[in-house]
């Protein structure tokens, strides 16, 4: 049966983020954990229960959680355990399960940090035309994942893409987490995902951010989670090469993002599908 695939996906970049995953387009590469460092015992019994239902359905997976949640929606929201407590918990995580670990970075001086741990920095959609941080994640010898503003255009990331080129960074990916959509909104445009990789760059769905109502609780942010599988299914049939969503033992007593988080039990059924939809699209 001839293939019917963009002839630009045999030219993307190969990118290694280490511990034996890379972005490839040959497997899809899972980006899963909570949202944020509720305790260094909630982290740890998390990527333990995450690392047994990746390893049953042998998945390449990259750990995921936030050390600080810098853009709450309220000042006295919880915010985490800091850059260097929650960096290092990480790279122990790391080094027990052998897999790779990401977490977000808001300033050069965290990269600084967390580059001794942290195999995949990723860049928070608010800050990703900051050149200075762009610029730094992309001197700290570390892969780099930067998550696509939601004002901006698929096409926008080229720029982005130019700055981490421009000190020798050729190991990053764009993430999709939504476009606003008029007030306390989301949109998730699955055209964006094939935009982007005709660019040539590797691209992950953020299924679970792009289903956010920012600020939609008042104090905290609101979200449509049982919209989350929805859209990680699209993005897999649309064309991605990793998928990123946030998990939670039981989200409705989460200290973060609660409303758009997929409940742990939950997550082996979802993450089958994905892998049957990749088999498909890219027999």
């Amino acid at each position: 049966m001839p293939s019917h695939s963009p002839s630009f996906l045999d030219s993307l970049p190969i990118v290694d983020v280490g511990r034996g995953v890379k972005l490839d387009g040959s497997q899809l590469v899972f980006i899963l954990g909570p949202c944020v460092m509720e305790s260094e015992a909630f982290v740890r019994d998390m990527a333990r229960r995450i690392h047994e239902i990746a390893s049953e359905l042998k998945l390449k997976w990259i750990f995921k959680a936030s050390y600080d949640k810098a853009n709450r929606s309220a000042g006295g929201s919880f915010r985490g355990p800091g850059c260097e407590a929650g960096c290092r918990l990480l790279g122990e995580i790391g080094e027990e399960y052998g897999i790779p670990v990401t977490t977000d970075v808001h300033s050069v001086e965290d990269i600084e940090i967390a580059s001794q741990w942290i195999d995949l920095l990723q860049i928070p959609a608010f800050l990703c035309r900051q050149t200075d941080l762009i610029l730094a994640a992309g001197r700290s010898g570390r892969a780099v994942n930067v998550k696509k503003g939601q004002f901006l255009a698929p096409w926008d990331v080229k720029n982005i893409a130019d700055k981490l080129k421009s000190v020798g960074c050729a190991n990053f990916a764009f993430t999709e987490r939504g476009t606003t959509f008029g007030y306390q909104n989301l949109v998730a445009d699955m055209r964006s995902l094939y935009w982007m990789r005709e660019l040539g760059c590797r691209v992950i769905m953020d299924a679970t951010h792009s289903v956010q109502r920012p600020g939609g609780l008042g104090t905290a942010t609101g979200g449509d989670g049982k919209l989350a599988p929805v859209l990680a299914r699209a993005a897999v049939a649309a064309g991605c090469d990793g998928v990123f969503i946030e998990t939670h033992i039981n989200p409705a007593e989460a200290l973060s993002d609660g409303p758009n988080q997929i409940p742990l039990d939950q997550l082996p059924e979802l993450l089958q599908q994905l892998q049957r939809i990749h088999e498909v699209v890219t027999a």
